[in-house]
């Protein structure tokens, strides 16, 4: 199976959704933020490992606190998966903190800072 065929970009979608929807209805760890989103997975081409992006709005620790509850529930995370997700395997998941969200905040924040002072220069 090619990286880019049509049959992984759907498992891809597929895994994401269920992932999310396992997230925020079925965990129920304290550590993991209400405030939490799967932006992208990425199954490998053999449907052993899939790499789940988690984006979480709070601070630092609060993040840090939620991927180390994610992980921690890997193991029923990865049950319920099988269970809603029809593979031959059901993939390893291994959750990485994703900043796109917080840094195109940041940068959207700094573009409106430069606009606010351009146009006090120009009054």
């Amino acid at each position: 199976m090619r990286k880019d065929s049509i049959k992984l970009t759907r498992i891809n979608n597929e895994v994401m959704r269920e992932l999310s929807n396992i997230i925020r209805a079925e965990i129920k760890d304290p550590r993991i933020n209400p405030m939490t989103s799967v932006v992208a997975t990425e199954v490998s081409p053999d449907l052993k490992i899939c790499k789940a992006y988690i984006s979480v709005l709070g601070d630092e620790q609060s993040q840090k606190d939620t991927i180390m509850g994610l992980k921690s529930a890997e193991g029923y995370i990865r049950s319920l998966l099988a269970k809603n997700v029809n593979l031959r395997n059901t993939p390893e998941i291994i959750f990485i903190p994703d900043q796109s969200i917080e840094y195109g905040v940041s940068m959207s924040r700094l573009i409106d800072e430069v606009n606010g002072k351009n146009s006090s220069k120009e009054d």
